[in-house]
C-alpha cells in the first residue's frame, strides 16, 4: 500500500494517543500473543485489544484489523505486529502496532475522513481532535459537604 503524504505526522498523533493503550498490551505475556496468533485465534488477540482499549476510549475506538504477525526466531528477540483501527467519529485509521522487547512502533498505512477537507493539515487537526474527544476522561472525585 502506497503511504499516504502526512503520514508521518499522523504516525505521532496515533502514537501519542494510544500510548496508554500500548502499556496495556505490553502486560500480557509475549507467547501468549505468539500462540494466538500462530493458532489463528484472532478472537482472543481482539479481546485483549478490546480490554486494553476500554479502559482509555469510548467502546469501538481501537479494534483489531486482519490480525497479527510474530515474529520469533532463536537468534533474535520477538516481536509482535498487529494490524489495528482506529475509528473515532468521523475518521478511521487503518495501523500496524509492533510489540518488541524494548519498544513499540506505529506505522499508519491509511487514514480515511467521513468528511475530508481539501487541505490535508486541515484534516490532521481534524484526526488529532476526534482522537482526544474518543478519550474517556476521569472526572475529579465528588467531594461530599460534611
Amino acid at each position: 500500500m502506497n503511504r499516504q503524504p502526512h503520514s508521518n505526522s499522523r504516525e505521532i498523533i496515533v502514537a501519542n494517543a494510544i500510548q496508554q493503550v500500548v502499556s496495556e498490551l505490553r502486560l500480557v505475556d509475549v507467547a501468549d500473543y505468539i500462540a494466538f496468533i500462530r493458532l489463528e485465534s484472532l478472537a482472543c488477540i481482539a479481546d485483549i485489544v478490546d480490554s486494553a482499549a476500554e479502559l482509555y476510549f469510548m467502546p469501538g475506538t481501537i479494534r483489531l484489523g486482519h490480525g497479527g504477525e510474530a515474529h520469533v526466531g532463536w537468534t533474535a528477540y520477538p516481536s509482535i505486529v498487529l494490524d489495528l483501527e482506529l475509528r473515532p467519529r468521523g475518521a478511521t485509521v487503518y495501523f500496524q502496532l509492533t510489540l518488541t522487547a524494548e519498544h513499540a512502533s506505529v506505522e499508519v498505512n491509511y487514514v480515511a475522513f467521513d468528511d475530508a477537507s481539501p487541505d490535508p493539515d486541515d484534516n490532521t487537526a481534524f484526526l488529532e481532535r476526534t482522537l482526544e474527544d474518543a478519550r474517556i476522561r476521569k472526572t475529579a472525585p465528588l467531594r461530599l459537604a460534611g
